[in-house]
């Protein structure tokens, strides 16, 4: 599901990610080279041990070229993070403490599927207001997402290096990238 160029980069992926800051730009490089191989959407994430910085696994959005709804930045993530590491829990005991650092807030769809993941911290750069202004519909979210994350444990940060993240956004629509939207009645 990940494109060559993600899976190679991976690959020389060696230097441990010590700062939120750090993790943030490689999740916005792969969001912006994500759009410039033409391999999809303008979206990145990555799942880290948030204790030492490591790089578990990362995912860009794919949605038009799988042709999935579903293949969203931090769906794959997730997924390439439970798969690497063995488990559909990655809060299980004897799990690294998974953080999930997004280009952007969660979708309605990414924020359901953020506490049944098992992850405990998650870091977000745009906001979804910055993705709606491009066209983006981020769907029906709970208003006051961050606090029912943080009442399930789930530490959030947001708009870490926004203006970085954001700016992807805005040449993604420059470029005329694709706006793809599930159809509304």
């Amino acid at each position: 599901m990940l494109p060559q160029w993600l899976l190679d980069r991976l690959a020389t992926e060696t230097a441990g990610f010590a700062t939120v800051g750090s993790r943030m730009k490689l999740v916005i490089d792969l969001s912006r080279l994500n759009v410039g191989q033409g391999t999809g959407g303008p979206f990145g994430a990555a799942v880290f041990d948030a204790g030492n910085g490591t790089l578990i696994a990362a995912g860009v959005n794919r949605v038009v070229p799988l042709n999935n709804s579903t293949a969203h930045a931090e769906m794959l993530a997730i997924a390439a993070a439970q798969q690497k590491l063995g488990c559909f829990d990655l809060g299980a005991k004897g799990m690294p403490d998974c953080e999930l650092v997004t280009s952007c807030e969660p979708c309605a769809m990414c924020f359901g599927a953020i506490p049944w993941s098992g992850i405990r911290r998650v870091v977000c750069g745009a906001t979804a207001a910055d993705a709606q202004r491009i066209g983006f519909d981020e769907g029906p979210r709970h208003p006051d997402w961050v606090a029912e994350l943080e009442k399930r444990g789930i530490h959030v940060q947001t708009g870490v290096c926004r203006d970085a993240a954001a700016r992807v956004l805005n040449d993604y629509q420059s470029a005329q990238g694709v706006i793809y939207n599930g159809r509304v009645a």
